[in-house]
């Protein structure tokens, strides 16, 4: 049974959708096109959907550009999360956040070890957080991570969590 704020939740969610590449174009960014597909179907509109370079300036360009738009109520983000120097996503976001939700990425590197790539979750970030008053999901690029990410995780809670920030928006 579910309780009344999860009752409550947001239905409808409007998103902006980020990925990031130094290589991936509107053409071949196959988990980009995939978060949109997903967000749809879910019955949630993608405000914005942008490819932005694996470099922390225009990172954090965008994420504030789209954190500011009333008509974003959340981000989810790909790409840019591994360990190699190149990968800059967690390092440009984390600073950005007023909360972070630590959760997020412990159970996505749970369920990755548990259903997915096993012992290789060590290696595998995904961050969350609230960046002005807008909720910032931060996942792998690859197509499994995202499908693991928004199903498992994103898409059961996302209505909630933009539910609880709405509360706070003036």
């Amino acid at each position: 049974m579910l309780s009344a704020h999860r009752q409550d939740a947001k239905q409808m969610v409007k998103c902006g959708v980020i990925t990031i590449s130094d290589t991936r174009t509107i053409d071949t960014d196959k988990s980009g096109a995939f978060i949109k597909e997903l967000l749809q179907t879910a019955g949630h509109n993608v405000m914005q959907y942008e490819i932005v370079q694996d470099e922390t300036l225009f990172i954090q360009q965008k994420v504030k550009e789209m954190t500011v738009n009333k008509e974003i109520e959340a981000i989810i983000m790909n790409g840019g999360t591994g360990i190699s120097n190149r990968d800059v996503t967690i390092e440009a976001i984390q600073p950005l956040f007023s909360k972070e939700l630590p959760g997020f990425g412990e159970l996505f590197r749970m369920l990755s070890y548990q259903l997915d790539i096993g012992s290789a979750s060590i290696m595998s970030r995904a961050i969350a957080g609230v960046i002005n008053n807008c909720i910032v999901f931060s996942i792998p690029g690859s197509v499994k991570a995202v499908k693991l990410a928004m199903e498992k995780l994103i898409l059961p809670e996302l209505g909630h969590a933009v539910g609880e920030l709405a509360k706070d928006r003036v």
